[in-house]
């Protein structure tokens, strides 16, 4: 089964790669460096590099999946599981760079000049969650729901925004917090 499940996955991310060139999205940051790491939100490199604040939303995205298919999917294996979350959140990367969800996180987010990210970036989004539903997987439930918090803290005290505030301000924006992450 983890087989089939590695295959499932890997033909998830090329799937998911391919509908974002189709969709315009560059391979790389449009600067042509690759970095590991990219700190600054307000930024031209912000969702372009492998890694920036916004991977520890999807690490929580990898955490949450993870608690979900356990308890409404018990039955299933790990591995298919995983293959779901990773057929969700690669969903979630494709809609995300959606002119419709860019558009939407330019009005009403703190990401005001964001653009999209690249498939470098969306795919190791796609990695992060990977990496945050192993974790799960191996720690107790209390640990990851303290994990949970954690990351949403260091992400909130770091850059203003997590993904709590990240889903109030899609669903319905509020004005103060706008305000305070303007800072």
């Amino acid at each position: 089964m983890a087989a089939k499940s590695g295959w499932l996955i890997a033909a998830l991310l090329v799937l998911a790669a391919t509908t974002l060139f189709v969709m315009g999205r560059s391979p790389i940051c449009p600067c042509g460096r690759i970095a590991l790491w990219h700190g600054a939100v307000q930024s031209d490199q912000n969702s372009q590099q492998i890694a920036d604040w916004y991977s520890l939303s999807h690490i929580v995205h990898g955490l949450l999946f993870y608690a979900a298919g356990r308890l409404a999917l018990r039955r299933w294996p790990w591995t298919a599981r995983l293959v779901l979350a990773v057929a969700i959140e690669s969903g979630w990367e494709i809609l995300e760079n959606s002119p419709l969800i860019i558009d939407r996180y330019r009005s009403v987010t703190m990401a005001w000049g964001y653009s999209g990210d690249s498939i470098l970036n969306s795919l190791s989004d796609i990695g992060c969650m990977m990496l945050g539903f192993a974790i799960a997987r191996r720690l107790p439930w209390w640990a990851s729901a303290a994990l949970v918090v954690l990351l949403e803290l260091v992400a909130l005290v770091a850059i203003r925004d997590n993904l709590t505030l990240n889903l109030i301000m899609l669903i319905a924006p509020v004005g103060a917090i706008r305000h305070w992450q303007m800072g």
